[in-house]
């Protein structure tokens, strides 16, 4: 069977499914104000300010591995985004691979001065041909030249955040921290973060070379950072980057009950998205959809709202290949959420245990990892 794909009626149709024709005029009018909304709101990732929400860009290469979007679409949001106060945006070496790093390159080109770009190494990726090699390279001189690789794709001369998207457990974090104070003293990185690692890597990173941003999966259908990785940031005035801040598509009613997914779309080796854990799960969309019509607003919206609630230091970097979901997702920057509306509505959703897995086993396994110990 073939996936139900984001659309930009899915979000609609879902909300009108659970919460009945009642909503429909609810759902115009949050639709309406999203039109004209922009980010005018800013935060602080270590010393780096950015927009309270940035644009993810991986899928505008080939979307779930299902379909090529048009580029000058992806370009048109892009800029889009931008016009609208959006300042960090974030792809990866790994994403297409290099053909992300392309898309943003050119969408940016005419405000480039005026945005933050994140981007990520640690994959064993050929620079010539793009090919993705088995495992993880940290070494510090392919870094280096991944970094050369970058700044031709992106065509800038530095990279504002630069993540080591996966910790290498054969390279010491010093040495990568190493690597990357080489490259700042070039001029050529200002900042750099991690993703998805262990504790005592962050804090080995972080004592090496002041560390800026950590991203990592943060959702309320994923919520482990809150098991140590938030409060280590805290201690060390670290700002973090939720990643799939709206659960691939989840939480803002692109899934039902009924959905089945493309070969090809990593959501079908997603124990939490299976035919026989998604409807126990789908508790938690109803949630959402409840708090939704309470603050008159879209789901997707209080997705977002609730994880910015979370810390100040929290910056959701939604993607998205579809005009209509990035001018939604703008919007969360809009909603606000009381002290005691945000307590409530943690509270709920610690209520509702998620079952399944949120990667397959051999995605999962490049995450918590901790990196060796330098050798004396």
């Amino acid at each position: 069977m073939t996936s139900k794909h984001d659309t930009p009626t899915d979000r609609r149709d879902f909300l009108l499914a659970a919460g009945g024709l009642a909503a429909a005029p609810l759902i115009g009018q949050a639709q309406d104000r999203t039109v004209q909304a922009t980010v005018a709101n800013r935060r602080k990732l270590g010393q780096l300010e950015v927009s309270s929400l940035g644009l993810g860009v991986q899928n505008m290469s080939r979307t779930y591995q299902t379909t090529i979007p048009s580029r000058p679409e992806m370009h048109r949001i892009i800029r889009t985004a931008f016009e609208r106060g959006v300042t960090l945006f974030d792809a990866a070496e790994a994403y297409g691979p290099h053909e992300v790093e392309r898309i943003l390159g050119v969408g940016v080109a005419p405000f480039r001065n005026d945005i933050v770009i994140a981007t990520k190494f640690g994959w064993d990726i050929d620079q010539q041909t793009g090919q993705r090699r088995p495992g993880l390279n940290s070494r510090p001189a392919h870094i280096k030249l991944a970094v050369e690789g970058m700044l031709q794709r992106l065509r800038t001369d530095r990279i504002d955040l630069l993540y080591q998207h996966r910790v290498d457990p054969q390279v010491p974090i010093e040495d990568v921290a190493g690597a990357v104070r080489d490259l700042m003293k070039e001029g050529k990185v200002l900042h750099w973060g991690l993703s998805e690692m262990g504790l005592s890597t962050l804090r080995r990173a972080h004592a090496a070379l002041p560390v800026s941003a950590v991203q990592s999966e943060y959702s309320m259908l994923w919520r482990g950072p809150e098991d140590g990785v938030l409060a280590l940031c805290e201690e060390l005035g670290i700002g973090f980057v939720p990643w799939s801040p709206l659960g691939v598509g989840f939480l803002a009613g692109a899934i039902d009950a009924k959905t089945r997914f493309a070969d090809g779309d990593i959501r079908q080796l997603e124990s939490r998205f299976s035919p026989e854990n998604l409807p126990h799960n789908l508790a938690l969309v109803a949630l959402v959809n409840s708090w939704a019509t309470r603050k008159q607003v879209t789901p997707a919206q209080i997705a977002l709202a609730w994880l910015m609630a979370q810390r100040p230091w929290i910056v959701p970097i939604p993607g998205t290949t579809q005009m209509a979901h990035l001018l939604d997702n703008i919007g969360a920057a809009h909603v606000r959420l009381t002290s005691g509306e945000v307590a409530e509505l943690n509270q709920a959703v610690a209520a509702i245990p998620i079952r399944g897995a949120r990667l397959p086993d051999a995605v999962l396994a490049y995450s918590g990892v901790e990196a060796p110990l330098r050798e004396k």
